[in-house]
C-alpha cells in the first residue's frame, strides 16, 4: 500500500510541475485513473461514507471514520487538532482516504474582515480577491480545506438577515464579486498550501423568501430566476468554483435540494458543472419536513437523483443509501458518480499527498501583520459616506474635544459581525480605541455608552447628553448587534433597534454637531437621521480593524470611496426595494391613479450606487463609438471623470442601460459595467466600457436569450439615480 501511494504521489508531483500544453488534461487523466482504482476497491458502505458529513468530532465519530463511514467533517479547526483526526483516516482505515474539513470562512478566518455586504460596497474586485486569499491562507494553515462561501444570493429584502453574506441587490455586481471571491479562495491551484475550495451558496433563490423570513418559500418566474438569481452562480462556476451548496427553500413548490430543473438541467447540463454539491445543514432530511419526501429513504433517493453528492448533518445518506443500492432502487453507477466527484475534490486539494498541515505555519500566518493591515484597508474602502452636510467631515486635526457615544462605540464583539469564524473580541480595535489613537494629544476624548443596542434602557442618556454638550463634535455609534443579522435573524422592522434613535435625538438637541456612525448587516430605515443629522457614515460590521479604519475615514487619512450595493428604504413598507424595477403602465405623476404610496415617495432614502467622497467628481464627454450596431455587435462607451475637489480620491464609475421597447418589458435601469479609478486633485481620466450581446440580451417570452432590435438608453454615472445619458440603436437582421 505504501509503495502504491508513493508511486501515485510521484506521478502527481511530476504532472503538477509540468508546463507542457497537455499537462492539465494529463493531470486530470491521472486523477481519474486513481479514482477508478479506489472505486474498484471500495465497499458499498465505504462509498456511501464519502458522501456523509458531520459536524465536530467525538469518539463515535472516530469509530465511524475508522470504518470508512464519514468522508467529511465541518467545524474542525487548528493544525494539531485536524492532524490528529486526519491521522485516523490516513493511518487507521483500510484505504487511507483523507477527510475533507469544511468551515464557514465567510469574511475571514481569524483575521476578520468586514462582512461581505460591506466589502462588496468597495466595488473593488481586486480587494475582495485579496482578502479571500488571506482567509484561505489562514484557514488552510489551520487544517481547513473547504469554505462554505461565497454566498452569492441576490437579496432585495433587507428584512432577510443573511443579506450580510452577499453582494446586495444587483446580478451584474453580484456576478463580478462571486468570481472575485472564488479566485481569492482557490487561486490557480487549490492544491497550494494557502488555498481552499470555494462553495457557491445557496443554490438557488434563497435570498428571495416570502416576507423576508429566513428558510421561507420562494415563488418566481423562470425569467426572474435566470436573469436575476442565477447569474452570480454561473459566474462563480465559470471562475472555477469546485463545489456548490443547495439551499433550504422551496422554489416554485420544489425544495432546492431535490430540484432537478435547477440542478440537473441548468447547473449540470447547461453550465457543465462537474464539481460536487453539498446539501445545506440537514436539507436532505428536511425534504420530509417540506412534505416532499415521505421518509428518509424517499428523501435520500430524491436528493441523489438531483446529484446532491454530500449530505451535511442529515444522516440520511448514512442510513439509507446503501440499502437503496442493494435493492436496486438507486443504480450503483449513480452512487459512484457522486463518490467520484467528492474524491476528485480531495485529489485536487492534494490531500492524498499532503494530508497534514504544519503547526509552525499556522502560528506564523494567523493575524500576520500584512493580514491585519489588509483588514484595515478593506474596512476603510467598504465604508459609505451617506451624508456630509456642511463638510462636517473630515474632522480637523486640532478639534478640541470629541464625545464618543453609543452602545457600539466601545464594543469589540459586535464589530466582528455574524459568521466571524474564529474571530475574537480581543483582536478587535474598537471605535473608541481607534479615535483615541488618532486624535491629537491636545484633543479631549470623552465616552458615554448612552444605551444598550436593544431594549428600553435609557439610564445612560443623561451622561451622553452631558458629554455631548461639552464637546465640539459628537460621534454617535449605533446599529445592530452581530446576532441581529445572519442566519435565522430576520426582522419585521428596519429601524435602529431599541432606543438608539432616541439617544441620537437627545444628543442632537444639545446643538453639538453629530456624526452618526451606523454599524449594521443590512440597510436600516433612518429617515429621521437623514433629515436631522449632518453627517452619516455607514460602517457596516467592519471587523477587527474597524476602529482604526473608522478613525482613518473620520480624519480624512482615507477618503471614503464605498458605494451602496443595496437600496436604503425610507420605511420597511417599501421593501423589497431595488433600483432596477420594472416600469408600470401608470408611471405619470400628474395622475391620481398612478403607482405610488400615499404616505411616502416611491424612491429609496439612499439609492443603489450612492456614496459620497471628500472629493468632488465631474462627469463629461460621453461618447459612443457607434450610433447603430448589429445584434451580435459591440460598441464602446466612454466618458471623462475629473476630480474637481481639493483632495485625492477614488470614484466608482457606473454604466447603466435600458432597452426602451422590448417583447418583455425591461427594467428602468440595469448595471452593465463599473470601474473604480483614483484621481489626484484636478486629474482627469477617460473611462471606457464595452457593450455587446451579453450585456444587451435578455430572455424573451420563449425563454430564449436574445438581443432585440430597438433603441437603448445608456448612462455613465456616479450612482443609479443620476448621470450622463445617450442612446444607440440595435439594427434588425
Amino acid at each position: 500500500m505504501r509503495l502504491c501511494r508513493a508511486a501515485s504521489r510521484l506521478t502527481i508531483v511530476l504532472l503538477l510541475a509540468s508546463s507542457l500544453p497537455g499537462a492539465a488534461s494529463s493531470q486530470a487523466s491521472a486523477i481519474d485513473q486513481r479514482i477508478d482504482d479506489l472505486l474498484s476497491r471500495m465497499t458499498l458502505d465505504e462509498k456511501v461514507g464519502q458522501l456523509v458529513q458531520y459536524s465536530d468530532f467525538s469518539d463515535d465519530r472516530a469509530a465511524a471514520v475508522r470504518e470508512g463511514r464519514i468522508g467529511s467533517l465541518l467545524n474542525v479547526t487548528g493544525a494539531e487538532n485536524s492532524n490528529r483526526i486526519q491521522r485516523i483516516a490516513i493511518e487507521e482505515t483500510r484505504l487511507g482516504i483523507p477527510l475533507l474539513f469544511g468551515l464557514d470562512v465567510i469574511h475571514g478566518y481569524r483575521t476578520i474582515f468586514p462582512i461581505p455586504l460591506a466589502t462588496a460596497s468597495s466595488w473593488d474586485p481586486e480587494l475582495v480577491t485579496t482578502i479571500e486569499a488571506i482567509a484561505a491562507r489562514e484557514a488552510r494553515a489551520s487544517g481547513v480545506h473547504w469554505t462554505f462561501a461565497p454566498m452569492v444570493d441576490i437579496a432585495r429584502d433587507p428584512r432577510w438577515g443573511r443579506m450580510i453574506e452577499g453582494a446586495g441587490e444587483d446580478p451584474y455586481l453580484g456576478s463580478v464579486m462571486a468570481a472575485a471571491r472564488v479566485r481569492g479562495f482557490q487561486g490557480s491551484d487549490v492544491a497550494s498550501p494557502d488555498r481552499i475550495i470555494a462553495c457557491l451558496k445557496h443554490y438557488v433563490a434563497y435570498g428571495a423568501p416570502v416576507g423576508g423570513r429566513d428558510y421561507n418559500s420562494v415563488d418566481m418566474s423562470e425569467r426572474s430566476l435566470r436573469e436575476i438569481y442565477l447569474p452570480p452562480f454561473k459566474a462563480g462556476v465559470a471562475a472555477g468554483a469546485a463545489s456548490i451548496m443547495s439551499a433550504f427553500n422551496l422554489l416554485n413548490g420544489v425544495p432546492t435540494t431535490a430540484n432537478t430543473f435547477t440542478i440537473n438541467r441548468v447547473l449540470r447540463d447547461e453550465w457543465g458543472f462537474d464539481g460536487f454539491i453539498v446539501s445545506d445543514w440537514n436539507s436532505v432530511g428536511e425534504l420530509v419536513d417540506h412534505g416532499y419526501a415521505a421518509d428518509g429513504r424517499h428523501a435520500a433517493r430524491l436528493a441523489l437523483n438531483a446529484t446532491i453528492d454530500m449530505d451535511m448533518m442529515g444522516g440520511i445518506y448514512a442510513g439509507q443509501l446503501a440499502d437503496l443500492v442493494r435493492t436496486n432502487v438507486i443504480p450503483e453507477r449513480s452512487l459512484d458518480e457522486s463518490v467520484r466527484r467528492v474524491l476528485r475534490a480531495k485529489f485536487m486539494l492534494g490531500l492524498f499527498e499532503n494530508p497534514y498541515v504544519d503547526p509552525a505555519t499556522e502560528a506564523a500566518v494567523i493575524l500576520r501583520d500584512d493580514h491585519v493591515a489588509a483588514a484595515r484597508d478593506a474596512a476603510r474602502k467598504s465604508m459609505v459616506l451617506l451624508k456630509n452636510d456642511g463638510a462636517l467631515l473630515p474632522l480637523s486635526g486640532d478639534v478640541g474635544s470629541i464625545a464618543v457615544i453609543g452602545p457600539l462605540a466601545d464594543n469589540g464583539q459586535d464589530l466582528l459581525g455574524a459568521w466571524h469564524a474564529l474571530g475574537r473580541a480581543e483582536d478587535v480595535v474598537t471605535v473608541l480605541e481607534g479615535i483615541r489613537r488618532r486624535a491629537a494629544q491636545t484633543t479631549t476624548v470623552t465616552f458615554a455608552r448612552g444605551s444598550t443596542v436593544v431594549g428600553p434602557d435609557r439610564d445612560g442618556f443623561a451622561e451622553a447628553v452631558e458629554v455631548a454638550r461639552n464637546a465640539d463634535v459628537a460621534i454617535v455609534v449605533v446599529g445592530e448587534r452581530e446576532g441581529e443579522t445572519g442566519e435565522a435573524a430576520s426582522r419585521v422592522g428596519l429601524a435602529l433597534p431599541g432606543v438608539q434613535q432616541e439617544l441620537i435625538e437627545a444628543v442632537h438637541e444639545t446643538g453639538t454637531p453629530v456624526v452618526a456612525v451606523i454599524m449594521s448587516g443590512r440597510p436600516l430605515a433612518i429617515p429621521w437621521l437623514a433629515e436631522h443629522v449632518p453627517a452619516i457614515l455607514q460602517a457596516w460590521h467592519p471587523g477587527i480593524q474597524g476602529g482604526n479604519a473608522l478613525a482613518d475615514v473620520l480624519w480624512g487619512d482615507a477618503n471614503p470611496s464605498g458605494k451602496l450595493t443595496v437600496s436604503f428604504p425610507r420605511s420597511v413598507g417599501q421593501v423589497p426595494i431595488y433600483y432596477s424595477r420594472d416600469v408600470t403602465g401608470r408611471p405619470r405623476s400628474e395622475s391620481k391613479f398612478t403607482s405610488k404610496y400615499l404616505d411616502s415617495p416611491n424612491t429609496p432614502l439612499y439609492p443603489f450606487g450612492h456614496g459620497l467622497s471628500y472629493s468632488t467628481f465631474e462627469y463629461g464627454d460621453l461618447v459612443l463609438s457607434a450610433d447603430t450596431i448589429a445584434p451580435d455587435g459591440t460598441l464602446s462607451v466612454s466618458a471623462t471623470v475629473t476630480n474637481t475637489g481639493r483632495v485625492a480620491g477614488a470614484e466608482v464609475v457606473q454604466l447603466y442601460i435600458r432597452d426602451l421597447v422590448a417583447s418583455v418589458v425591461r427594467p428602468v435601469k440595469e448595471l452593465k459595467g463599473f470601474t473604480k479609478i483614483f484621481l489626484e486633485p484636478g486629474q482627469r481620466q477617460t473611462v471606457r466600457f464595452t457593450l455587446g450581446p451579453s450585456e444587451l440580451g435578455f430572455y424573451n417570452q420563449d425563454m430564449q436569450r436574445v438581443v432585440e432590435p430597438g433603441t437603448f438608453a445608456v448612462w455613465v454615472s456616479s450612482s443609479s439615480d443620476a448621470g450622463l445619458e445617450s442612446s444607440f440603436v440595435v439594427k434588425g437582421n
